[in-house]
Parts: structure tokens; C-alpha cells; sequence
């Protein structure tokens, strides 16, 4: 495994956002697909999380993520889950339905199956949220599913400390 993305690695990432979240008085939420609620799991690691973290939702199917992050269903159909608009409308709906500052939202394809050759294995959207803008980035992972999630919750994580500095 690589040791950028290890238990070690991605804890010690979310040590680094708490500090920024806690100076700047952020709280912070979570819309998570393919990573299953990781990204939440990693910030719940650390003592005293509840300062800053409020939450997340999992929405793994795009009936919760209508319901429950108010993703338009238009966009889901025409833009299909793992894209730019779902995973922007999933950050802004976090932000919506836990009351925080800032979110993050991640959806894409972990594989080993529903690749396409326009959305291939390891495709994977992220967006990072206020209640003034929203950002958003993709990638495109290599690995079996284990890497390409720690991939996303790493990279999900640096991008919330690049966009609230």
C-alpha cells in the first residue's frame, strides 16, 4: 500500500483540518458515495471532533441522494452520479441539511465493476462547499477499490484544507 494513503497518512491529513477548521471556527460536513462514510470515519477518529464535525450522509443510492441531499433528479439522469453537477448539488445539499460551514462531497466509480470508457474505473468527483461557493475537481485513480477510495478520502481531504486557506 502506499503510505501517502495508509491508516497513518490519512489521519494525520485530518489532524491538519481540524486545526484549520478549529481556528477559523468552521464546522464541517460530509456527502459520501463511493467512500462508504470513510471520510466521516477519519475525522470521528480524532478526540474532540465533535467541535468541529457535524456529520454525514451517506448516500450511496441516487434515491438518497434526491431525498436526502436534494440532488435534482434531472441532473442525475442526465448527468449520470459520477459527475461534476451531482457531485457540486451533494456538497451544497450537505451544507443544507447538517447546518455547517463547509462540506465535502464525493461520488464516483470504485470498481472492480460499472467502469465505462467516458467514466472508467477509479472515476471520481469531488466538491468542496460553502455558503458563497462551490468547488469542485476530477480524478481519475488507479488501483483495486481499497486504493481508489483512500485515494478519495486523501485527496477530499487536502482539497477542503486548499479551499477554506
Amino acid at each position: 500500500m502506499n503510505k501517502a494513503f495508509d491508516d497513518r497518512a490519512l489521519l494525520a491529513r485530518a489532524e491538519q483540518l481540524a486545526e484549520q477548521l478549529q481556528a477559523r471556527r468552521l464546522s464541517l460536513g460530509t456527502a459520501e458515495s463511493c467512500t462508504g462514510g470513510w471520510i466521516g470515519k477519519v475525522c470521528t477518529e480524532l478526540p474532540g471532533s465533535s467541535r468541529w464535525f457535524l456529520g454525514g450522509i451517506l448516500s450511496y443510492s441516487n434515491a438518497a441522494k434526491v431525498r436526502l441531499l436534494l440532488v435534482p433528479e434531472m441532473t442525475l439522469v442526465e448527468q449520470g452520479a459520477v459527475s461534476q453537477m451531482v457531485a457540486e448539488a451533494m456538497a451544497q445539499g450537505a451544507l443544507e441539511a447538517l447546518g455547517s460551514q463547509v462540506a465535502v462531497a464525493v461520488t464516483g466509480i470504485a470498481g472492480p465493476e460499472g467502469g465505462s470508457a467516458d467514466k472508467p474505473v477509479g472515476t471520481v468527483w469531488l466538491a468542496w462547499a460553502d455558503h458563497q461557493r462551490v468547488a469542485s475537481e476530477r480524478f481519475v485513480f488507479a488501483g483495486d477499490r481499497d486504493q481508489i477510495r483512500r485515494q478519495a478520502v486523501a485527496k477530499s481531504l487536502d482539497g477542503l484544507m486548499t479551499f477554506i486557506d
